[in-house]
C-alpha cells in the first residue's frame, strides 16, 4: 500500500512540476497553428483570386505563403515538441521537472520571437533563405529560448530516477543537440553583414532546411512515438536493435540530403545528396519493422484517441520518406523538380506526420499533467477524422499536381503557362483540404485554451478560499 502511495504522491509532484511549462508552450502553439494555417489558405486563394489580395501586400503570396510555413514549423511544431520532451524526460526518468521556471520564460521568449519574425515577413523585411526568414533579432530570442528549454531537458534527463536508456531518449536527446547546431551554424554563415560568398550561400541553405524539416523534425517526431505506442499498447517497443539501426542510419544518410539535382553547383554534391537520399530507404524499412510489430495484435480500441494519431503520423512518415526517396530518383527528379510534389512531401511531412503525432502526445498527456478530463472530448475525436480528411485532400492532390505538371513542363508542345493551368484544378481540392485542418486547429485550440480557462479559475477559487478562511482558535487567542 505505501508503495502506491508514493507511485501516487510521484505522478502527482511530476505533473505539478510540468503543469505551468506545458500550458505555456502549448498555448502559444495552439494560436501559431491558427494563424499559419489561416495565412496558408490565404496564400493559395492568390493561385484562385489573383485580384483578392492585390491591395494588400503583406499577404501576396510571397509573404503570405513564407509567413504561413514559418508559423506552422518555429510556431507550432517546434515548441509543441519541445514541451513533449520536456514530459518524455520527466515521466520516464520518474522525477520532476528541473528548473520549472525557465521554461516558461523560454516559452515566452519563443513566441515573443516567433511573432517579431512573422511581422518582419509579412512587411517585407526577411533574409531570403528558404526556413530562415525571421529577421536577425527574432533568430536570437529563438535560440536564446531552445538554449534554456535545452538545459531543463539536460537537468531532468540528469536528475533521472529510472536511469535506464529507452530509444527514446536517443532520438530526443539528439534534437536538443541537432537544433541549436544547425540554426547557429546557418545563421552565423548567412549573415547578413558578413555573409559566405557564391554558391556556398545556396549549399549552406540547402542543408539547413534538409536537417531542419527531415531531420529534426523526424528526430522528435519518432522518439515521441517511440514512447507513446508502447504505453499506449502496454507492451514494450518491439526489436530495440532495429529502433538503434534506425536512428544512426537516420541522423547519418539524413544529414547529407537536400541538395536539388539540378542545382547550380559542383556535380559531385547533388550526386552525393541523391545517394544519401535513396539510402534512406534503410532506416525506414526498419521503421516499419519496429512500428509494425510494436502495433500489431495490440488490443487499443482506435477510436480517434491519441493511439490512432500516433500510428497515423507514422504511416504518414514512411510515405513522406518514400516521397523523399522519390524525388531524388535520377528517373524521376527531372519530372518532380521546380512543381508541386516537394511542397506535398513536406506538408506531409509537417501536418501528416509531426503535427498528429504532437497531437496524439497532448491529448494523451494534458489529462494528466492537469488532473482533470479534457473539456471536449469528442472534440479531440472529431479533430482526429477531421485532421485524416484535410492531411488526404491536401497533400494528395500537391502530389498529382506536381506529377502532372512536371510531365507537361517537359512536353514541348505544351506552353508554360497551359502546364501551370494544368494544376489549378488540384491546388483547389488542396484548398480545401487547408480549410479541414484548420478547423480541426480550432478544435485542438479550443480544448487547450478552455483547460487552461479551467485551471486558472480553480487557481482564483483556491486562492480566494485561502483568504477567507477563518483563522485557527489557537492563532485567535494568540
Amino acid at each position: 500500500m505505501n508503495l502506491n502511495e508514493n507511485k501516487i504522491s510521484t505522478d502527482a509532484e511530476i505533473n505539478a512540476s510540468l503543469r505551468v511549462s506545458l500550458l505555456a508552450l502549448f498555448g502559444g502553439a495552439a494560436v501559431w497553428l491558427v494563424v499559419g494555417l489561416a495565412l496558408s489558405i490565404a496564400a493559395s486563394l492568390t493561385f484562385h483570386l489573383p485580384n483578392m489580395f492585390a491591395d494588400c501586400s503583406c499577404l501576396t503570396y510571397g509573404h503570405a505563403a513564407p509567413a504561413a510555413n514559418d508559423a506552422l514549423l518555429y510556431g507550432f511544431c517546434i515548441p509543441a515538441g519541445l514541451g513533449v520532451i520536456l514530459w518524455i524526460f520527466a515521466r520516464l526518468g520518474q522525477t520532476p521537472l528541473a528548473l520549472s521556471i525557465v521554461p516558461v520564460v523560454a516559452a515566452n521568449l519563443w513566441h515573443l520571437g516567433v511573432f517579431i519574425g512573422l511581422v518582419g515577413i509579412l512587411f517585407g523585411q526577411t533574409s531570403g533563405h528558404t526556413w530562415l526568414e525571421f529577421s536577425r533579432a527574432s533568430s536570437v530570442l529563438l535560440f536564446a529560448a531552445f538554449i534554456l528549454i535545452a538545459v531543463t531537458a539536460a537537468a531532468t534527463f540528469g536528475a533521472r530516477r529510472n536511469r535506464e536508456l529507452q530509444p527514446t531518449h536517443w532520438f530526443l536527446f539528439a534534437a536538443l543537440l541537432w537544433f541549436p547546431w544547425i540554426y547557429s551554424t546557418a545563421n552565423l554563415l548567412l549573415a547578413p553583414n558578413q555573409p559566405v560568398r557564391g554558391v556556398a550561400q545556396p549549399i549552406i541553405g540547402w542543408w539547413f532546411a534538409n536537417n531542419l524539416v527531415f531531420v529534426w523534425l523526424a528526430l522528435v517526431g519518432i522518439g515521441t512515438a517511440f514512447y507513446l505506442l508502447p504505453k499506449i499498447a502496454a507492451r514494450p517497443l518491439a526489436t530495440t536493435g532495429y529502433a538503434l539501426f534506425a536512428f544512426l542510419t537516420l541522423i547519418f544518410f539524413g544529414a547529407w540530403c537536400g541538395i536539388p539535382a539540378g542545382a547550380p553547383v559542383p556535380a559531385w554534391l547533388p550526386t552525393f545528396s541523391r545517394i544519401a537520399g535513396a539510402l534512406l530507404i534503410v532506416p525506414l524499412i526498419a521503421l516499419v519493422i519496429v512500428v509494425g510489430k510494436t502495433v500489431c495484435g495490440a488490443k487499443v480500441s482506435c477510436n480517434g484517441g491519441p493511439f490512432c494519431f500516433t500510428k497515423f503520423g507514422m504511416v504518414c512518415f514512411i510515405l513522406s520518406g518514400l516521397m523523399y526517396v522519390a524525388e531524388v530518383c535520377p528517373r524521376h527528379t527531372r519530372f518532380l523538380e521546380f512543381t508541386w510534389f516537394a511542397p506535398a512531401q513536406v506538408q506531409l511531412q509537417l501536418l501528416g506526420f509531426f503535427a498528429m503525432v504532437v497531437f496524439g502526445a497532448i491529448y494523451e498527456l494534458l489529462p494528466g499533467v492537469m488532473n482533470q478530463p479534457l473539456p471536449f472530448p469528442k472534440f479531440a475525436k472529431a479533430h482526429f477524422f477531421v485532421s485524416i480528411f484535410g492531411v488526404a485532400l491536401f497533400v494528395i492532390p500537391l502530389a498529382i499536381a506536381g506529377v502532372e505538371q512536371g510531365i507537361k513542363l517537359h512536353n514541348p508542345d505544351i506552353a508554360l503557362a497551359d502546364a501551370n493551368q494544368s494544376a489549378l484544378m488540384f491546388l483547389r481540392i488542396s484548398t480545401t483540404g487547408q480549410l479541414f485542418l484548420l478547423f480541426g486547429a480550432l478544435l485542438f485550440a479550443v480544448n487547450i485554451f478552455v483547460m487552461t480557462i479551467q485551471w486558472k479559475i480553480a487557481l482564483l477559487k483556491a486562492a480566494f478560499a485561502a483568504i477567507t478562511a477563518p483563522l485557527p482558535v489557537s492563532e485567535v487567542k494568540a
